[in-house]
């Protein structure tokens, strides 16, 4: 039987791979092979999302593969130390995958050189990877349910507390400047673009943390860890700050009864963002007893929640806006109260708040029924808290 190779990247494995894949071994024995991580760094210039070893193992174990090699080669010819092992009769190219050089290559030695059309198999959408990686990353982000402005040193300098998020999956259209930390969730996507890599949450939290408030930063602005905390780490988090950028102790609470409580009992409303020049911090006013009211709120919504006792958790929720507005009053910028004037009159609405620093962006309210409130009011939006292993 004749040796068939065909070579490419195949990072983002989809199922036009597997239909050439399919196609290419009617020629005969098909082998493979991968662009190596370092060669797709430089010829591509992006790293990939999977490893070269997960790229190799996934192609290998589709049925149509007799075996697969990385490339030990560079750039669009990188394959052919790949071709000195396997001595194939048949390059097979997709359409937009050939070139002069690849079938100089073929007639040099003496190998047949095929080009396949990209067609999906039947019944199934046309793939490719340009396409996927045009749809919205799986990096999830966050809600601060308590206590923001609790991780700034200025603030905690005054008084220690808890500051509580919830990690929220990208089931929504999330925009920037809207208070669900885009920033942070930015530079997530500089590093990972599609979904944060599989380690301990904690550590993760504190290396984006690092990474985006490094020493060079031009704004001189430290964000808070909050951001990256509440991103990270699955479920309900609190995190303890007491003068320091960094808490001193996290805890996390993922009770099946708890999270499901929460979402049925949280929505989001749709404002305009932040607008470009408004500053949050103007006419700040940060005191000791202040701070306390903060800290003191936000303990009591994390027992609340705890209770699943729903009076008590909106009445904290909103403590804890109104404490965060005492010391920061430009979160509420113009046309922001006019929302909180409409949904705070609404008979199921209980609590209210802006995520983040505010500004603009969301109103996340605490509401009697999460489902019933969204049929009734299209706009809302439903919120689903990450799991451990999403």
């Amino acid at each position: 039987m004749k040796k068939v190779f065909v070579s490419g990247c195949y990072d983002l494995l989809h199922s036009g791979h597997v239909e050439f894949f399919r196609q290419a071994a009617q020629y005969g024995e098909l082998y493979v092979g991968i662009g190596s991580d370092k060669t797709i760094l430089h010829y591509k210039n992006h790293k990939t999302v999977y490893s070269e070893q997960e790229r190799l193992f996934m192609v290998k174990s589709i049925k149509y593969v007799k075996d697969a090699y990385i490339n030990a080669g560079s750039g669009i010819l990188d394959f052919v130390p790949t071709l000195d092992i396997v001595k194939p009769d048949i390059l097979v190219v997709n359409s937009d995958g050939g070139s002069d050089s690849k079938r100089k290559l073929c007639e040099e030695r003496g190998m047949e050189y095929v080009v396949l059309e990209r067609d999906p198999h039947e019944g199934l959408a046309a793939r490719s990877s340009t396409e996927l990686k045009k749809s919205p990353c799986f990096i999830p982000t966050r809600l601060d349910i308590a206590g923001t402005w609790i991780d700034q040193p200025y603030v905690s300098y005054h008084a220690p507390g808890w500051a509580l998020t919830i990690s929220l999956e990208p089931s929504f259209e999330i925009r920037d400047r809207c208070g669900l930390s885009t920033s942070t969730r930015n530079v997530i996507k500089r590093i990972w673009p599609y979904h944060l890599p599989n380690m301990d949450p904690e550590t993760l939290a504190r290396l984006i943390f690092c990474f985006e408030n490094h020493p060079e930063r031009e704004d001189g602005i430290i964000s808070g860890a909050q951001d990256s905390i509440g991103i990270c780490i699955p479920g309900l988090c609190r995190h303890y700050y007491n003068n320091h950028f960094w808490p001193e102790k996290i805890e996390t609470c993922e009770d099946e009864k708890i999270l499901s409580w929460l979402e049925n009992h949280l929505c989001m409303i749709p404002m305009e963002p932040r607008r470009k020049g408004c500053s949050v911090v103007d006419g700040m006013d940060v005191t000791k007893a202040k701070v306390e009211h903060l800290a003191q709120a936000a303990e009591e919504c994390w027992n609340a929640i705890m209770d699943t006792d729903l009076e008590r958790f909106a009445a904290s929720y909103k403590k804890s806006f109104y404490a965060q507005v005492a010391m920061f009053p430009a979160m509420i910028q113009e046309n922001v109260q006019e929302y909180i004037d409409k949904y705070s009159a609404m008979e199921d609405v209980m609590a209210w708040k802006m995520p983040g620093a505010g500004g603009g962006g969301y109103l996340a309210c605490v509401v009697k029924d999460t489902d019933r409130f969204c049929a009734e009011h299209p706009e809302a939006i439903k919120l689903r808290i990450r799991r451990s292993g999403f």
